[in-house]
């Protein structure tokens, strides 16, 4: 059933007073039956949009994400994000355009990591952000129902490293690619094997002759004979994947027997060699396999199906934070993240080749600023434009139901909708094509940095989000060790007038309450400074005295280190204050090495000096 509304100029009252949009609430109990329709829905729509809730997204505020933070620095804070907070809420919604309407079809999938099959994978751990958590909770958010209801799920690499695991694997249709030649050792392992598989299967074929009772019973403890399901079966025990292979394919020519790869355990490997009764039998047998196979890999994987699904479907994925947003994606569903930015868009991009972020749309109408959150952007823009959007949504309202997170992907849909009208870009797909991007969104997609549209990787930055105004990352210092409760006008004030580097247009900004950043705006005014820093030069009285108080100074490099060495404190000094001491550190081993072999090389000199 499809439900019709109209999305159009409101003020921001009437914006919160509006009837919430249908979206199905999916969880464990459902997940199952939702599928399906879920298929359909992604298959037949153009786009796919999705949003996602998560305990949390920084612990500390220099470690969001901050206008003084390039490309890689960005990258690597996302990461740390998501690889400690998790993902609760994951909304989906599959839209297209049809004659200037936009139908919609919202899925929000509530999520808990759990092993739903004891597979030997680790349990899972997670950090919670509390303002995160409290805001949820203030929206009616259901902590329980999310701790019993949620749906699992495993990552893409997880799944791979648990398959062995779950259950038996058919071996009868894997290829074996051909490594080295056969050894000595591998052609006595294949004859022990095919002797001892024939000599069991006559065992078998010969059950019919009349046998002791206790000799029979000790020929199936010696042969390891046991039964599968209803049929006969041998195990044999295997070292390494390489006598796997040598089992395979030695055993290929005995027509009716199935390869299974025995449930793992600690230090042993096994093969089940299962006998069938005939052709027949042993293609029902198989059928069994592959089925049980798939649903015990369906209730393996769990959630990621969806994920799975959206990247089957290869159509193009509009979200509001990509960087983030992907971030976690790739961390909780694919596998875990990569040392850089560069490793991780290439990952990235060959399960979801098209990802277009919201806030490039916005850039391209020079709004950006303006638009903090998706809420105030359609506000604004509502205010600015007066054009209406029909919008059909395919969910049945559920009564009784708390809808949390699921607007937010309703609005991304409006939002891109509506971001796309103003720029006058078309979203009309012909019946049966494929989804080929306009020419305007080629150009803003799989960017993932929301700083700047650009790629790849620059070292200039802004240092205040309001403002356009970049500047060189070698141009900037930063500053700690200061008195607490100073601002970065006070730092101002202080550094005014204290030395010569000061003498031309310079900026001070804080970053957290602990450290600061100068931004000097004439090229290497910024090195001087550091320089001057070290050498012990004078500076002015005020100046002076905060030096002998503690006060240290380091370059962008310093804080790119911080990053990337995982020093994740609360306070940025603190941070700082250890990189640089490790770097000192390194410098005095090092030049203590050269010292050594140059000591080294003095006696072996005198040493040959003496022999003539």
């Amino acid at each position: 059933m499809y439900l019709r509304r109209s999305l159009c100029t409101q003020s921001a009252a009437g914006h919160r007073r509006r009837r919430q949009l249908p979206v199905k609430q999916v969880i464990k109990s459902n997940f199952s039956e939702t599928i399906a329709e879920f298929k359909d829905s992604i298959f037949s729509s153009d786009f796919v949009a999705v949003s996602l809730q998560k305990t949390g997204g920084y612990s500390a505020p220099w470690q969001k994400l901050l206008p003084i933070d390039t490309e890689e620095t960005a990258y690597l804070k996302a990461k740390r994000a998501a690889e400690r907070f998790q993902v609760l809420q994951f909304s989906v919604c599959p839209f297209s355009v049809k004659a200037s309407k936009l139908i919609a079809n919202p899925y929000n999938f509530q999520l808990f990591p759990r092993h739903e099959v004891k597979v030997g994978m680790p349990s899972y751990s997670f950090s919670c952000q509390s303002s995160c958590l409290t805001s949820m909770a203030q929206e009616g958010f259901d902590f329980n129902a999310c701790v019993y209801n949620g749906i699992s799920y495993l990552s893409r690499a997880q799944e791979s490293a648990a398959k062995v695991q779950t259950g038996s694997v058919l071996l009868n249709s894997c290829s074996f690619q051909s490594t080295s030649a056969f050894t000595v050792a591998d052609v006595i392992f294949a004859e022990r094997i095919k002797t001892r598989v024939k000599n069991w299967m006559n065992g078998c074929n010969n059950q019919h002759k009349t046998e002791d009772t206790l000799i029979s019973s000790l020929r199936k403890l010696v042969g390891r004979s046991e039964i599968y399901g209803s049929r006969p079966s041998l195990t044999i025990d295997v070292c390494s994947e390489r006598q796997v292979q040598l089992t395979s394919e030695v055993l290929k020519e005995f027509v009716n027997i199935v390869l299974v790869r025995a449930p793992a355990k600690v230090g042993v490997e096994a093969i089940q060699v299962v006998l069938t009764s005939s052709e027949e039998d042993k293609n029902l047998l198989v059928k069994e396999i592959q089925d049980l196979e798939e649903e015990q890999g369906r209730l393996v994987s769990g959630f990621r199906e969806v994920i799975d699904l959206i990247s089957t479907s290869q159509k193009p994925v509009v979200v509001h934070n990509s960087l983030n947003d992907f971030a976690f994606i790739h961390s909780k569903f694919l596998a875990p993240l990569p040392p850089t930015m560069y490793e991780f868009t290439s990952s990235l991009l060959t399960v979801f080749p098209h990802i277009l972020d919201i806030n490039h749309l916005m850039k391209e109408i020079g709004l950006f600023n303006k638009m903090n959150n998706l809420s105030s952007a359609i506000s604004y823009l509502d205010r600015r434009f007066s054009t209406s959007t029909d919008m059909e949504v395919s969910n049945e309202e559920e009564t009784g139901r708390v809808n949390v997170h699921g607007h937010c992907v309703m609005r991304e849909c409006y939002l891109f909708i509506k971001l796309c009208s103003i720029l006058k870009i078309s979203l009309e797909i012909r019946e049966g094509g494929h989804t080929q991007l306009p020419a305007a969104l080629q150009r803003c997609s799989n960017m993932f940095f929301s700083s700047d549209a650009r790629y790849p990787f620059d070292d200039d930055v802004r240092i205040w989000t309001g403002k356009s105004r970049t500047v060189s990352v070698s141009n900037l210092v930063f500053l700690w060790g200061f008195r607490s409760g100073m601002s970065a006008q006070d730092l101002k004030d202080v550094l005014c007038n204290s030395h010569d580097v000061f003498s031309e247009e310079f900026d001070v900004k804080m970053v957290d309450r602990t450290c600061a950043i100068v931004v000097f705006w004439t090229p290497g005014f910024s090195k001087s400074f550091l320089r001057i820093m070290d050498s012990g030069e004078l500076f002015s009285n005020k100046l002076k005295d905060m030096i002998s108080e503690g006060l240290q100074a380091a370059d962008y490099e310093t804080y790119k280190g911080v990053c990337k060495s995982g020093l994740w404190k609360p306070d940025l000094a603190e941070c700082l204050d250890q990189a640089t001491n490790e770097i000192k550190e390194l410098s005095g081993a090092k030049t203590q090495q050269q010292e050594q072999s140059l000591i080294c090389w003095n006696n072996d000199e005198m040493i040959n000096l003496d022999e003539l």
